[in-house]
């Protein structure tokens, strides 16, 4: 019997396993708690208190009618991936989001910073670390907002080291925006990925 032989994948491009991604996203969730927890800190023992951690939890009102106007986190994962040029090399993108938002405003929009963690359109686990704005144009719908990240993005690699542009060193700088419409804590999001992709993505604010 003729035995066929076992094709290997890229060395650069890998799908990573469920269970890879979850602890992943465990890792990141609480790296970003960590530093806000410090942050917070930090800013307590500046005003000459120090409130513990429990206790700024408990302050939180999760049955606030409108809790995405004030909850600091949202978490979100990508559910489908929309391929402007499908190309038969092409995956689904698998993204987990973690995101923080302050009580700072610029041009009349609210600070945020996040992590991302997702599997490319080609199989590659990649990262992208951003700051930006969010607004809420829409007085009369205020659960709708605009979204404008920038960042580093890393994890095109090999023989799609260049399907980004400025990707000489396998980082690269990305600006990425986004519309997005919540339903008391629940959110969902419309993110263009250039003019190659968009995502759609469901997530959720936490206190």
């Amino acid at each position: 019997m003729p035995v066929l032989p076992v094709r290997a994948p890229p060395p650069h491009s890998f799908a990573v396993p469920l269970r890879s991604l979850l602890a992943l996203t465990l890792r990141g969730a609480r790296a970003l708690a960590a530093a806000v927890a410090l942050a917070a800190a930090a800013g307590s023992l500046a005003q000459g208190t120090d409130p513990s951690l429990r206790e700024m939890w408990a302050a939180k009102n999760w049955d606030a009618p409108e809790p995405w106007r004030t909850d600091k986190y949202y978490f979100q994962f990508a559910y489908y991936t929309i391929h402007f040029h499908p190309d038969p090399e092409h995956q689904q993108s698998y993204l987990v989001d973690m995101e923080y938002r302050f009580d700072k405003y610029w041009l009349e929009g609210q600070w945020i910073a996040g992590l991302s963690l997702f599997q490319n359109s080609f199989g590659q686990f990649s990262q992208y670390l951003y700051g930006g704005l969010q607004w809420r144009p829409w007085k009369e719908h205020p659960q709708g907002y605009v979204k404008l990240s920038a960042g580093l993005l890393h994890g095109y690699s090999g023989e799609y080291r260049d399907k980004i542009p400025f990707n000489h060193y396998e980082i690269a700088p990305a600006i990425i925006p986004s519309v997005g419409y919540c339903w008391h804590r629940w959110c969902t999001e419309f993110v263009l990925l250039g003019f190659n992709a968009a995502l759609l993505t469901v997530g959720a604010t936490v206190p």
